[in-house]
């Protein structure tokens, strides 16, 4: 008895019980000169008959991000393995800046190694000096640098493993991962292997039906309509995927964000990236020595160099706040406040200096306003660092508004970005008080992350703008907000354009 089955199905089946073994679908298609799709499309059928079955096995796809790949083509080892070898040469302790010469890489290259260089058991540091550890080998090659080697054989293609040896090689590739040197995602690999039914049917023999997808003139008048087979629609089919232009997953976040606040009823506003030192320190009762304006944490500009300050009357009162609190109660920083310090430009560190400029155009309460814009920071560039990201900013001025207000307003916003489970921890900021910490969670997972800070601006803040009811503050971070939110491990990753990211990102959750 001669079984039929649509062409795909047929051809499926006879391959199946030629190898009599399992087969992945991506083996099959290429036997069988088929598109991957086609041979998915046949295998559900044939499993819903009860002829074959399906079985998943997880894999992890690696491939090569930009930094890896142009360490590969450059032919050179890993940071730590050149500082090492340099150690051993140099025969005696040597510090950063005599690595970087020897070497000749920047400084900051030799600083990031350095975590890299002990952990691997190369050497010791003891204050700024770095010394070579005895009995340190460099014969063998690290889980790191195997993987590496392994990439150099399939530089495009990456590599495939499967979940015994991701797990395996689960240190070495976060550790890779973590300096942007390679990037992981998750596969899943399908195999088909026939049943004891699927043997028997091969067994009494498989035949090609002709099918057509429509009914025609020809079929109707020559009567072959009795002998075909027509195809059925297959809804759950795989199609070839279309990459249509789409949203970056950041700008959505931006964009989510905007319209979280809108609903809640507030209103927008907008400041510019280079602000005074006034506005973005001074007005904050950030005082002038605090470390965050040091050159390493600020952009100061060139030009211009200063701003202009506002009007007199309240520079003066933030002056006598800085230096003894003025009508605040307080007793301020006690020190001399420079105005010239005030006047230097600099690239906005955060949004709230335009929050708190908000306060000074118009303290008459209520008024509830946001800012989501870029800030910029003298960051080390890293898996979670950037120099330019995005924040969104906002204050609530109003005499019934307390901390209970403001807990309650922050989980709402990170409920509308998809966090259902958000906590609060005390925290310390110079210009709020009480201050917490904002914490959430994705469903799934056991780390909580931090992505921001708020709190209730201090008497300091509001009263040199002539507010005397609470103002509610918070800054949160909006990259790290949509690293978790996409699984993101690496910030670069959000700026870096991969497309097979960008094509696979949900933006809806």
């Amino acid at each position: 008895m001669t079984h039929k089955f649509q062409e795909s199905e047929a051809r499926l089946l006879t391959a199946l019980a030629a190898a009599d073994l399992p087969r992945s679908i991506e083996a099959l298609a290429s036997d069988l000169t088929l598109d991957q799709s086609l041979v998915a499309a046949a295998a559900v059928k044939l499993a819903d008959y009860g002829l074959v079955t399906v079985s998943e096995e997880s894999r992890v796809e690696i491939l090569l991000a930009e930094a890896g790949r142009a360490l590969l083509e450059r032919g050179e080892p890993l940071p730590e393995r050149l500082i090492a070898e340099e150690l051993g040469r140099a025969q005696k302790a040597l510090t950063v800046p005599e690595l970087a010469q020897r070497l000749n890489l920047a400084p900051a290259a030799i600083g990031k190694a350095l975590r890299f260089l002990t952990s691997k058991g190369y050497a010791r540091r003891d204050g700024a000096e770095i010394t070579a550890r005895d009995g340190a080998s460099l014969a063998e090659p690290t889980p790191d640098e195997e993987l590496l080697a392994r990439l150099a054989k399939t530089p495009e293609s990456g590599l495939i493993l499967t979940a015994n040896e991701a797990e395996a090689a689960e240190g070495a590739l976060n550790e890779l991962s973590a300096r942007g040197l390679v990037r992981s995602r998750a596969r899943v690999r399908r195999s088909l292997e026939l049943t004891g039914e699927g043997r028997r049917v091969a067994a009494e023999g498989v035949e090609a039906a002709r099918e057509v997808t429509a009914l025609n003139e020809q079929l109707l008048l020559s009567g072959e309509w009795r002998e075909v087979t027509f195809r059925a629609y297959d809804i759950g089919a795989e199609v070839l995927r279309i990459a249509p232009a789409r949203e970056h997953p950041m700008r959505r976040v931006l964009e989510e964000t905007r319209e979280a606040f809108l609903r809640m009823g507030f209103e927008e506003i907008r400041g510019p990236y280079v602000e005074s030192a006034f506005w973005d320190f001074d007005a904050l009762f950030q005082p002038q020595d605090h470390p965050a304006r040091d050159m390493q944490d600020t952009f100061y500009l060139k030009r211009p160099d200063k701003m202009e300050l506002p009007s007199d009357d309240l520079v003066e009162s933030v002056r006598r706040t800085h230096e003894d609190g003025g009508s605040t109660g307080s007793t301020g920083w006690r020190y001399r406040w420079d105005p010239d310090m005030a006047r230097r430009a600099v690239l906005r560190t955060h949004t709230t200096a335009v929050t708190v400029a908000a306060c000074h155009e118009n303290p008459a309460p209520p008024r509830k306003v946001f800012c989501v814009g870029r800030v910029f920071r003298r960051e080390t560039i890293d898996y979670k660092h950037l120099p330019e990201f995005y924040q969104v900013d906002g204050v609530i001025v109003d005499e019934q508004a307390s901390l209970a207000t403001l807990l309650g307003l922050l989980r709402e916003f990170y409920h509308q970005m998809g966090f259902s489970e958000v906590k609060f921890r005390p925290d310390f900021f110079p210009y709020t008080e009480p201050s917490v910490g904002v914490f959430v969670r994705m469903p799934g997972r056991k780390d909580w992350f931090e992505l921001g800070g708020s709190g209730v601006f201090r008497p300091e803040v509001t009263r040199p703008a002539g507010v005397t009811v609470p103002v509610l503050a918070w800054g949160l971070g909006l990259e790290r907000l949509a690293m978790v939110r996409y699984g993101v491990k690496d910030i670069r990753e959000l700026y870096a354009s991969h497309l097979g990211w960008l094509k696979e990102a949900h933006l809806c959750r």
